[in-house]
């Protein structure tokens, strides 16, 4: 029997990036004064000033320049809701042509289990500790289940291609994103839940994990356009 590996956490880690407020400066002022990547007149207060303005006033293309690329391991029904946001380039493991290893997700005990409300319109509260346990239980029985029969379909010399259908939303996959500021920003206006923001969301918890993690890369990466991005109701310009 396979040792199966869980966890309850999500990995998003930096690869690459050109990023940097700068580059959402040169983009809006080449309208006006042309050429600017060597202007020795720049100056601070004023380029957040602009950047303020154009995310207040919802310019938004400025903010397309430069990109950053994440790797990402998490749940597959993670990435089925990640993949809804179309601005933005993926590349995901195959489970067609590599067998995916036995990693599984299960609820970290501080997350809320119980739905309370209508769809579109509900909150979660936590479960008791029988229902926690009850979950790990079901879960573990249910990936043991899968990929035991994922197994003996390969050891049978059947697809791999066919042979995943046995495996659950709760495997773990892994990715890389690759997406501009802009697209980053409307992922996060979407995929975060802050009581502040113009647009309040809800997603579910095991994306919001992810976003946070990029958003701390976001904020470290362009200071500048994050406090704006904050400072204008997080709403993606």
């Amino acid at each position: 029997m396979t040792t199966l590996d869980i966890r309850s956490d999500v990995t998003v880690q930096l690869v690459d990036h050109n990023l940097s407020d700068k580059a959402v400066v040169r983009a809006a002022r080449v309208s006006t004064v042309g050429q600017t990547h060597n202007n020795p007149t720049e100056d601070a207060d004023r380029d957040a000033g602009l950047i303020n303005y154009l995310m207040r006033e919802r310019h938004g293309s400025p903010f397309e320049h430069g990109s950053l690329t994440l790797f990402v391991e998490a749940p597959i029904f993670v990435f089925r809701e990640w993949q809804r946001h179309r601005i933005a380039s993926y590349n995901e493991e195959s489970a067609r042509y590599r067998e995916l290893r036995p990693v599984f997700y299960l609820p970290a005990a501080d997350r809320n289990l119980v739905q309370v409300g209508k769809p579109g319109a509900y909150r979660l509260k936590p479960g008791t500790a029988e229902q926690l346990a009850f979950v790990d239980c079901e879960l573990l029985n249910a990936y043991e289940a899968a990929y035991e029969a994922y197994e003996r379909m390969l050891v049978a010399g059947i697809a791999r291609e066919i042979a995943r259908a046995a495996l659950p939303v709760g495997i773990y996959s892994s990715m890389y994103v690759t997406m501009n500021p802009r697209g980053l920003m409307n992922f996060l206006s979407l995929r975060t839940h802050r009581e502040d923001a113009a647009f309040v969301s809800n997603p579910q918890r095991e994306i919001e994990m992810c976003a946070e993690k990029a958003e701390a890369i976001f904020a470290e990466l362009m200071p500048v356009t994050h406090a704006a991005f904050e400072a204008n109701g997080r709403v993606a310009p």
